[in-house]
């Protein structure tokens, strides 16, 4: 009898059984076309389309732990050539009694920046130009190279959900930390408070970000307001931005919103400002979005060359 052959047998046995779990992977994607007129001295219309598929994959182990991975294929969208076309990837472990930890490779935010969207969408996030002047962007706690590590806490109270992260060091910035909370314990009303430190590529600035926001629905009503301020040592320029939102469900599948945004730099006499009406329309996996935008005060210029407006006509799909 060979003892020894038996012994690597059923080890080789063993751990086959250790490393094979119930578990899939799984396939999901999403297309879109965009039709976009920017009315600014450089405007025109142009045709913009999107694209990506999402790959997830994962299972429960023999320990209780959840484990899945994400990753995302978005063609154009790397930072680099040598990223492209890869996107959004992210290692998830958790479990009803440890939480959730999000190691990611690129994507995620941190815990603030998961709750800076402002109130109305990020209006200003949509390409205005005028005979060169844009959008001059706020200061965020995104670190510069994306990677982080973000932990929701395991439910300690109901409706009230809690968040951490940490992000990793960059070329010119310090490693950061951020927190993040939401309640939702009244029927229709949400409220969020988020905290980070600056990620910027400035090595000189340094601070604070913050943003509070809340939501309430009544009926078909919806109102919203945030605020997220950037508050810098005296190397920096401390900026605030301000939205408020109202939408009317007129059905399931037809809502139309309006909302405003404001973008105060410190030192600055103009401000940034952003107002804008969208209508949306969704049947099956199918998105029409109409809307129609408009700024001043673009890189905080006074005047026409500070103004532009820019409409959009979208089509989505997800399958």
């Amino acid at each position: 009898m060979n003892i020894k052959k038996i012994g690597l047998t059923a080890l080789a046995a063993s751990l086959v059984s250790v490393s094979a779990h119930a578990g899939e992977m799984t396939v999901a994607g999403s297309a879109s076309a965009t039709l976009k007129n920017n009315s600014g001295t450089v405007g025109g219309k142009s045709i913009t389309m999107g694209n990506q598929l999402t790959f997830t994959g994962g299972g429960e182990l023999d320990n209780g732990l959840n484990v899945a991975l994400s990753f995302v294929i978005d063609q154009g969208d790397g930072v680099t050539a040598a990223t492209a076309p890869f996107d959004t990837h992210s290692l998830t472990i958790s479990s009803d009694a440890m939480g959730s930890l999000v190691i990611a490779g690129e994507g995620t935010g941190n815990a603030q920046s998961a709750l800076d969207t402002t109130a109305a969408g990020d209006i200003w996030n949509n390409g205005f130009s005028n005979a060169g002047t844009s959008y001059t962007s706020m200061n965020g706690s995104d670190a510069a190279n994306n990677k982080s590590i973000n932990y929701t806490f395991p439910t300690i109270m109901d409706d009230l959900a809690l968040s951490a992260s940490y992000s990793g060091q960059t070329t010119a910035v310090t490693s950061t930390t951020a927190i993040g909370a939401t309640y939702t314990g009244i029927e229709g009303l949400s409220v969020s408070f988020g905290a980070g430190q600056d990620g910027s590529t400035s090595s000189t600035a340094s601070g604070d970000i913050t943003t509070m926001k809340g939501s309430y629905a009544l009926g078909s009503f919806t109102v919203a307001a945030s605020q997220t301020e950037s508050d810098l040592d005296s190397t920096g320029i401390d900026e605030e931005m301000t939205s408020w939102n109202v939408s009317y469900t007129v059905t399931d599948d037809l809502s139309i919103k309006y909302g405003e945004e404001s973008h105060e730099t410190a030192a600055q006499a103009t401000d940034e400002e952003f107002e804008g009406v969208t209508i949306t329309y969704t049947t099956g996996g199918m998105t029409i979005t109409a809307a129609q935008y408009e700024a001043s005060g673009l890189n905080n210029t006074a005047g026409a060359t500070g103004d532009a407006e820019r409409w959009k006509l979208g089509l989505a799909f997800a399958f």
